[in-house]
């Protein structure tokens, strides 16, 4: 079964995480049976290994891993790949941890930005 773990930054400031939160609800509104865990790289929680842990645990055997960042900065290349190799470590060849590019990456996510910057001029 596949999940889907989505990664965030996080923050000292617990509104920060709203609109991820969000994003999580409305996927799991728009796909009940999907496994879904939202995690956190530092100040909050779950962070990224209760996350995977939870969709462990729920059945999943491939996790599709999309960090909710805007660009791929240092977290997204050096520090999330050191996380997945943990997490390879502590679940074995069971689990296949399959790295997405970050949201910034993708043209609907951009196109939908520049919407949004346009929209304040009407």
């Amino acid at each position: 079964m596949d999940g889907l773990l989505l990664f965030a930054h996080g923050a000292r400031d617990p509104a920060w995480a709203r609109p991820f939160e969000t994003i999580a609800r409305g996927l799991g509104a728009a796909r009940p049976g999907l496994p879904l865990a939202l995690a956190y790289l530092e100040f909050m929680a779950p962070d990224i290994e209760q996350a995977a842990a939870q969709l462990v645990a729920a059945g999943c055997r491939r996790v599709h891993v999309l960090p909710l960042f805007l660009g791929t900065g240092g977290h997204v290349r050096r520090d999330l790949p050191d996380l997945l190799q943990r997490l390879r470590a502590q679940h074995g060849d069971g689990v296949e941890w399959l790295l997405h590019p970050p949201l910034g990456d993708h043209d609907a996510v951009l196109q939908a930005i520049s919407q949004a910057c346009l929209a304040v001029l009407e």
